[in-house]
């Protein structure tokens, strides 16, 4: 899976950026809406969220948007974004929204299951998928209760704190991911610090998805639309 803050640096790069996807052999596109507050988030993400509020994106046009995405590529497009977004948007009103336009599922990392039952009712009514959150210091007995209340697939983050940032995947990832296997009904995907072809070639038989997301930002800034096409091609196992 590969992700785009919507909006940054354009909505023309994020259009071409998901045409590479496709060409590319990506199998599912991130879609986030910007926020000023964004908790899950590192450096080059926060900065990329600030710069596209400064540009005046709003959720509107990240919805016109992946209305075109959707429409336009057969990649399967979900939406991550903060729990504020939905709450000022309308909950209902947002996950209506988000189906009718063909996003498959939600992840919105501070949407607990027992303070947002408007919107776990919201996307079981609309068939969104509302898709949760662990990592490896998240309790045995809270990561079955997650895991049952996911839909589409549990986003499993390869380390405690913020994206951006290099993870070293070692005996513990595998631990970790055993334990989310265990108890996932639906496939397991791997982000947070997934940057070489190596990081995807331990996951595979360990998780159904990678999950690419600052290095794509990164590669991009340094080497343009040419060089995320080699790295693109570089992580398929």
């Amino acid at each position: 899976m590969a992700h785009q803050i919507v909006g940054y640096p354009d909505f023309e790069m994020n259009y071409a950026m998901i045409r590479l996807f496709q060409e590319c052999g990506v199998d599912l596109v991130e879609l986030q809406i910007p926020f000023s507050e964004p908790i899950a988030d590192g450096p080059l993400f926060l900065k990329a969220n600030q710069k596209a509020l400064e540009q005046g994106v709003t959720v509107e046009q990240c919805l016109d948007f992946a209305q075109k995405a959707t429409r336009d590529f057969a990649l399967p497009c979900i939406f991550m974004t903060y729990y504020n977004i939905l709450l000022q948007y309308g909950v209902e009103r947002f996950v209506e929204a988000a189906r009718s336009i063909g996003i498959r599922g939600l992840i919105v990392p501070d949407a607990f299951p027992e303070e947002s039952e408007e919107y776990f009712a919201a996307c079981k009514q609309q068939q969104v998928d509302p898709i949760l959150v662990v990592t490896p210091y998240t309790p045995v007995n809270r990561l079955e209760y997650l895991a049952n209340k996911t839909e589409g697939f549990l986003y499993c983050a390869a380390r405690k704190g913020v994206t951006g940032f290099k993870t070293s995947f070692g005996d513990a990832t595998t631990g970790f991911l055993s334990r989310c296997r265990q108890y996932a009904s639906t496939p397991i995907a791997v982000g947070f610090g997934i940057q070489r072809p190596e990081d995807v070639r331990y996951l595979v038989n360990k998780s159904d998805i990678a999950i690419v997301g600052s290095a794509l930002s990164n590669v991009l800034e340094a080497e343009g639309t040419p060089g995320v096409r080699e790295f693109l091609l570089s992580l398929r196992p």
